[in-house]
This record gives structure tokens, sequence and C-alpha cells, in this order.
């Protein structure tokens, strides 16, 4: 068993945090396998040097140790877009210069059981030679899901457990053509560079919050497309505030370091969040 951690450095971890970390390495360590830590720090306005210092921190203070080297991302730009750019080649996407604002005046009401508000479609029909330098790259759904073999992916955590072949209705309903590579840098989208590390990292099982279920789908579809392993996934519960909201980097009060100054003691930590 290979997992792994991949936080962005983008603010101080919190008890959500914690427990996915824990639980990925907790998990890798009592099968005699392998834990890693991997920065995905692309956000390259959002990410700060405290921040990793903190995560490191932090994490060792939790009593985690990982294997080998840490991943940052932001050092394999150009692998990301090498990959992308096999999507190109192959006319599976498009140009899109849209705004997120011109994405929310054009698109009504967002459907019950969907994740996010399913992109509109406004630039489908144009080319990649007219993309512009403030354009970003979309998915073309249909033509990728017609290249992509049959393919399934397994779910290990309690709320989805099962076996998940991937159903083309559904990630054209509910996904639709998302973003793959960005604009502001050119390389992969996060969501895109992820699946491309965990396959680099030989990562078997990805332990991650049950909120990214829905992308898994894409995710995997993706590494079909690119001729990469599909590793095993484990959606986890989330840690929720007294409100049951999903806890947030801008939650500060829940922030392990804030646990830690107040004389909190890693087996607090863990009793915290139900480990």
């Amino acid at each position: 068993m290979r997992t792994r951690f991949a936080p962005s450095p983008t603010g101080p971890l919190h008890l959500g945090h914690a427990y996915s970390a824990i639980l990925a390495h907790d998990m890798a360590r009592a099968a005699g396998g392998a834990f890693f830590l991997r920065l995905e720090d692309t956000d390259l306005e959002r990410c700060k040097p405290e921040y990793e210092a903190q995560i490191f921190d932090d994490l060792r203070w939790l009593g985690l140790t990982w294997d080998g080297e840490v991943l940052y991302q932001s050092d394999h730009l150009a692998v990301y877009n090498a990959f992308l750019n096999r999507l190109v080649a192959r006319d599976l996407t498009y140009p899109c210069k849209c705004s997120r604002k011109d994405i929310a005046n054009a698109t009504a009401a967002p459907q019950e059981g969907v994740a996010h508000a399913v992109y509109p479609q406004t630039c489908k029909m144009r080319n990649m030679s007219e993309r512009s330098e403030n354009d970003a790259i979309r998915i073309h759904m249909e033509r990728a899901l017609e290249v992509v073999p049959e393919v399934s992916f397994t779910e290990t955590g309690d709320a989805h457990q099962g076996t998940y072949p991937i159903d083309p209705e559904h990630l054209i309903q509910t996904v639709g053509d998302v973003v793959i590579g960005r604009k502001d840098i050119e390389t992969a989208a996060y969501f895109m560079a992820s699946a491309i590390d965990d396959a680099r990292q030989s990562i078997t099982h990805v332990i991650r919050g049950e909120d990214l279920f829905e992308f898994t789908p894409v995710q995997v579809m993706l590494l079909s497309l690119l001729g990469l392993d599909v590793p095993v996934y484990h959606h986890h519960g989330l840690i929720r505030d007294d409100n049951g909201k999903r806890l947030a980097k801008r939650d500060d009060a829940r922030a392990i370091s804030k646990y830690r100054a107040d004389g909190a003691t890693p087996a607090d930590i863990r009793a915290m969040v139900g480990l």
C-alpha cells in the first residue's frame, strides 16, 4: 500500500487536514506500506514559505513520518503540461475565455445532486488554434468519452463503498467540460496534476475527503486517456464545525497550531477527529 497527503501551502492545517493525514499515514503503516507527502503549490500568489514550514512542523508534531523526498508540484509544471498536450494533440480539448462571472450569468440554478455549476459550453465550438494567453483549456467531454476504454474504480470509504464504472451520461450532466489547463500558468489544472502525480508516485490508495468523490470519475477518465494506472480511492467523512459546515483554511480557530499553543497533545488531536 502506498498512500499520500497532498496539502496546498496556502494556510495553516486544520483538524480536517489532521484527520486525512493521520488516516492515510496509519493505513499505510498498518499495511507495512509507504506514506508520501506532496505539496500542491502551483497557486503562486497564495502559497507561502511560512505555511510550507508549518505543514512540516505540524505533521512531525502529530508523529507522522513520510517516505522519500517531498514532491513539489511547482517543480514539475513541464511534466503536467506534456500530459496536457497529449490530450490537446488528440483533439480532446478546446480553449475557453469565459470568466467565473460569465459562467454564473449563463448558468441556470444547479440541479439537485449536482456538485457544481456545469459549464454551459459557450466556447465549445472553438478550436485550439484560436487559443490566446487568456484562455483556459477545457476537456471536450463527449469526445473524450468516445475514446476512453471502459473503466471503473474501486471505492473503499464507508459512504460510497463499491465498484463504479464510468457513466458517460453522469459525467456529462454533473461534471461537464471541466478546465484541465490553467490560463494563469502554462500547466494542467490542479485536479488533473494531482491525478497524474498519484500515478507518477505509484500511489495505490488515495485517501481524501468525501467532498471530492464527485470528481473522481473525471480523474479516472483522464488517467485512462493518458494510459496511467488508476488507484483505489477511499473518501472519508469530513470534520465539520459546530454548525455542520466543512472546515476551511480560513477557520483559524480550528488550526492545529492553535490547539498546540493551547496545550493540546497529538493524542488529543486524534481524539478530536475520532481516531
